[in-house]
C-alpha cells in the first residue's frame, strides 16, 4: 500500500492506506481531546482559538496555538524532507522513516502519562508532539497517494463526498460512474474508519488512558510490515516463476 506509486497504484492500494491510516488518525484524535483537551489531528480550529486569544490579550496562550498550527507543518515538512532524502537511496522504502518516526513519537507519549499530571507545559509539549506525527501521517499519505487519500481530518472530505454524490445526479457514462462511486467508496471508508477510530479510542482511553496511543502504535507497525510481507511473498513467487 505504500510502495506503489504512480500507474502502479491502484484502488485497492489506496483503500487499504486510506482505511489503516484513518483509524490510527482517529484514535490520536480522540486521546488527544480526552487526554489533553486538545484537536491534534489537524489545526483548522486551533486559528479560530489563536483568534480568541489574541482578542483576549493573553499572548501566552496564543503563542501555544501557533505552536500547535507549527508542528504539523513542521511535521509535514520532515515527512516530506524523509521521504526525499529515502528515495534516492531506496525508492520504495521511503516511506519507512516517516512511519518509523511517526511510530516512535506515539510511543514516547504513550508511556509519558506520569509527566503529564498537573503540569500545564509538558500537556502542550505532548500535544506538540501529536500534532507534529499526524504531520507526518498527513504529509506521507498525501504523498504516497498523489492527493487521492487525507487521513487526519474530515473537512475537505465532507465537501468532497458532497460534490461527488450530487454528481450521481449527472453521469450518465459507465466508465464515469464507475470512477465516481470509486471515489466515494474511498471518502466514505475514510470517513468510517476515522468514526471508529475516535470511538474505540475513547472507550479505551476509559480504561488504559495514555496507552490508548500503543493500538495506533501497533497499527502502523503492522501495516509497515505487512507492506513489507506482500512485496517479499510477491518477489518470492515471481522468481519461482522464473524458475519454472
Amino acid at each position: 500500500m505504500f510502495r506503489h506509486k504512480g500507474n502502479t497504484r491502484t484502488f485497492a492500494h489506496n483503500l487499504k492506506l486510506a482505511s489503516s491510516l484513518s483509524f490510527v488518525a482517529g484514535i490520536v484524535n480522540t486521546t488527544g481531546v480526552f487526554a489533553f483537551a486538545t484537536l491534534t489531528t489537524n489545526v483548522t480550529g486551533h486559528f479560530a482559538f489563536f483568534a480568541d486569544e489574541l482578542v483576549k490579550k493573553d499572548g501566552s496562550e496564543a503563542i501555544v496555538f501557533i505552536n500547535y498550527i507549527l508542528c504539523f507543518l513542521f511535521g509535514a515538512f520532515i515527512s516530506s524532507f524523509l521521504s526525499e532524502v529515502s528515495i534516492k537511496k531506496s525508492p520504495k522504502s521511503s516511506h519507512v522513516l516517516p512511519l518509523i518516526l511517526e511510530t516512535i513519537i506515539l510511543l514516547v507519549v504513550s508511556f509519558s502519562h506520569e509527566l503529564f499530571e498537573n503540569n500545564a507545559n509538558t500537556f502542550h509539549f505532548a500535544s506538540y508532539a501529536l500534532l507534529f506525527a499526524m504531520g507526518l501521517q498527513n504529509a506521507l499519505v498525501t504523498k504516497v497517494s498523489l492527493s487521492v487519500v487525507r487521513t487526519t481530518h474530515l473537512t475537505g472530505l465532507f465537501t468532497d463526498l458532497g460534490i461527488e454524490l450530487s454528481q450521481l445526479f449527472f453521469y450518465r457514462k459507465e466508465e464515469e460512474k464507475s470512477r465516481l462511486s470509486k471515489s466515494i467508496y474511498l471518502k466514505l471508508s475514510i470517513i468510517s474508519f476515522f468514526f471508529l477510530g475516535c470511538v474505540i479510542g475513547g472507550f479505551a482511553y476509559q480504561i488504559i488512558k495514555l496507552k490508548t496511543l500503543l493500538i495506533a502504535s501497533s497499527i502502523l507497525l503492522l501495516t509497515m510490515y505487512m507492506d513489507y510481507f506482500t512485496v517479499y511473498f510477491f518477489s518470492i513467487k515471481r522468481k519461482i516463476r522464473q524458475k519454472h
